[in-house]
């Protein structure tokens, strides 16, 4: 995954800050006084994987350029409560204005790796590897799969455009080809993007041994048991790069990666990553 760009960051800013302040701030603009300045610190309420802060450091800045900032930590870091992740000085308006945007970033995109990172620790010691889905927040994926880098899990494809993806659908869409659907699919897949790596998806042994035999760079194992995973890796026997799919869980996914496939992906990294305790607290001057 490539790192998040300035104009990235700008304009995930800008749209989150325009649904949220709209036409103004009425609470703040009613109750401070335009000349206030205050400090504040961004702060972890529980232990986590730190990410977002270049979006927290631009929701504040869009609201003032007077606003100072100083990073405590990076993204990727791995903080414990009370740590202080970031420091703000500048107008009370502009802190106050942009809290909820900055927070909702970091809290987010923290989740994310934080999640992951429990992921990748589960499976610590084997050949296997954590990979992200499409199973994206619409408008917020770029960030969401930089989120699962900081927790030290892999990004997959980034979209429709970058890997050939034969899932169950399209063969199902294919049924009637010759001499059976994956071959067709990949043959047609190597004719028309021979740059693409071409994955497919398997839900039988039977499907698996088609892959191997079309040539598939890599073979997507859908909700396989353990032992048909094992089978699956002895049947590829390096052919094709195995990847474990659907339903995984911190519970399963230990059992997972000790049958000797090279990826698990999990959609719930991105899907379903709670929102970590981050705090904006006020300080005294």
């Amino acid at each position: 995954m490539e790192a998040l760009t300035s104009e990235n960051v700008r304009d995930a800013v800008l749209a989150a800050l325009a649904e949220d302040i709209g036409p103004g701030d009425a609470t703040t603009q009613a109750t401070i006084p335009a000349e206030s300045t205050a400090r504040a610190v961004m702060i972890a309420r529980e232990p986590l994987i730190v990410c977002g802060l270049a979006l927290a450091e631009a929701a504040f800045r869009e609201l003032s350029p007077e606003v100072k900032l100083q990073r405590m930590v990076d993204d990727g870091n791995r903080v414990e409560k009370g740590t202080v992740l970031l420091r703000a000085h500048g107008p009370t308006r502009a802190l106050l204005t942009a809290e909820r945007v900055a927070l909702n970033f970091v809290q987010r995109l923290s989740g994310i790796a934080t999640l992951t990172a429990q992921f990748v620790e589960a499976i610590r010691g084997t050949r296997a590897k954590i990979l992200d889905t499409r199973k994206t927040t619409p408008g917020l994926r770029r960030f969401e799969k930089y989120a699962v880098a900081c927790g030290g899990g892999a990004n997959h494809r980034f979209g429709l455009y970058d890997q050939i993806l034969i899932k169950d659908n399209h063969l199902a869409a294919l049924r009637d080809e010759m001499p059976n659907a994956i071959t067709a699919a990949v043959l047609n897949a190597r004719d028309q993007f021979p740059e693409l790596k071409v994955e497919v998806e398997a839900d039988t042994l039977e499907q698996v041994r088609q892959a191997v035999e079309a040539g598939a760079d890599i073979i997507l194992l859908d909700n396989m048991t353990l032992v048909q995973l094992r089978q699956a890796v002895v049947l590829i026997a390096g052919k094709a790069r195995t990847e474990a799919s659907g339903g995984i869980t911190l519970q399963t996914v230990s059992a997972i990666a000790n049958t000797g496939v090279d990826y698990i992906s999990v959609g719930a990294l991105t899907h379903s990553a709670r929102s970590v305790d981050i705090a904006l607290d006020f300080e005294h001057n």
